[in-house]
């Protein structure tokens, strides 16, 4: 009998301990709250790590047109302080010639197998 007595009052306050704390309205107030934070809420977790995932995309692509930019800033100084640069590229890119000259395009035949 003894032993019966001892697992109720073990099991009783084993509920009051849940009822007091687990079924208490402010900790489900609390776990309700954390819920809607983390997934609902506008500002939620999930929605932060996206927004920051797009920041981390577009900053490597700032880096990308920063080095591309400075790369192409070069190459066009470079055309406008040598005129013999500027030769170059335009016979090489736009097929110019001066006056006096011939110019022959050469296209490999793709028919031809070596």
């Amino acid at each position: 009998m003894d032993e019966r007595i001892k697992d109720i009052k073990k099991k009783s306050l084993a509920g009051r301990l849940v009822r007091r704390y687990v079924v208490n309205k402010y900790t489900i107030t609390v776990f309700v709250f954390l819920v809607w934070m983390v997934f609902f809420d506008n500002t939620s977790f999930l929605v932060i790590n996206e927004l920051n995932g797009e920041i981390r995309d577009q900053k490597q692509q700032l880096d990308f047109y920063k080095t591309q930019y400075e790369k192409n800033d070069g190459f066009y100084k470079k055309l406008m302080e040598n005129k013999s640069e500027r030769e170059k590229y335009a016979r090489e890119n736009y097929f110019m010639k001066k006056d006096n000259e011939e110019i022959f395009i050469l296209v490999p035949d793709s028919t031809v197998t070596h």
